[in-house]
């Protein structure tokens, strides 16, 4: 099995080399029309089908085959719904952004400017969760000799 993968990955660089190749110019107003941008494409998907499948399959399997993992990945998934929430408390759907995207010729709504703001505060916590949890380890195992 491992053989064939490596054989289908070595066809899939050559064609890839080959339609690189035979790309069009960049000055070409009809490059993006072309067969070897759209072959590109079309191989792009195929891989990214590949890997998300692959993703899911293999995640899901040792998700149902691990004692304790789904309890685990309940919680996360709550602790994910409670940031989400909190976020969406603490954005505000600023009148004055709306009246300036207005200003810009961009049509917005509140309840989009809020949606955006949720989005950031999402990020943002996260961002700071994440390095906590990396900082947090170092500094115990520094001063906890």
């Amino acid at each position: 099995m491992n053989k064939i993968i490596k054989i289908v990955l070595i066809v899939i660089g050559l064609i890839a080399a080959v339609l690189w190749f035979s790309l069009p110019s960049q000055d070409d107003p009809n490059a993006i029309s072309s067969g070897a941008m759209n072959f590109m494409f079309v191989i792009t998907y195929i891989l990214l089908a590949i890997a998300v499948v692959a993703a899911l399959f293999f995640g899901l399997a040792k998700l149902f085959t691990t004692p304790g993992s789904i309890k685990k990945a309940l919680f996360a998934l709550g602790g994910l719904a409670i940031i989400v929430a909190i976020s969406y408390g603490l954005s505000s759907n600023n009148a004055a952004v709306v009246e300036a995207m207005s200003g810009r010729g961009i049509e917005t709504t509140e309840g989009t400017v809020k949606n955006i703001g949720m989005g950031l505060n999402v990020f943002f916590i996260l961002t700071v969760i994440a390095v906590l949890l990396m900082i947090l380890p170092g500094l115990k195992r520094m001063f906890v000799k």
